[in-house]
């Protein structure tokens, strides 16, 4: 029974890793989305052109660290969630190896 309990904690833990690094990777995105429109804005408003691919560059340049201050708590948790399937990967590795080694499967 708590067999079966690790094995989906673990398996859910996989699911919170795709969830959490989902929200991480659109929170930035939507970052650099609202860096690139006000330079746009800001650039509308001194009667300057900028080009869309100008601003979005230079927003992904300012949205790199800034995301990394704004988000931090999105950043841990999926760090700790990738340390979970990470463990899972190692002892299930440790396992097969064992297993093909003919020994007792210690899990």
């Amino acid at each position: 029974m708590s067999e079966t309990t690790g094995q989906q904690g673990e398996e859910g833990a996989g699911k919170r890793l795709a969830l959490n690094l989902g929200i991480y990777t659109l929170a930035r995105i939507g970052l650099v989305v609202v860096i690139a429109a006000l330079i746009v804005g800001v650039a509308q408003l001194v009667n300057v052109d900028v080009p869309l691919i100008v601003a979005a560059l230079f927003a992904v340049i300012v949205a790199m660290p800034l995301s990394l201050t704004l988000f931090k708590k999105l950043r841990a948790r999926v760090n700790a969630d990738i340390a979970v399937v990470d463990a899972k990967r190692r002892q299930d590795k440790a396992q097969l190896r064992a297993r093909l080694r003919g020994g007792e499967d210690e899990g």
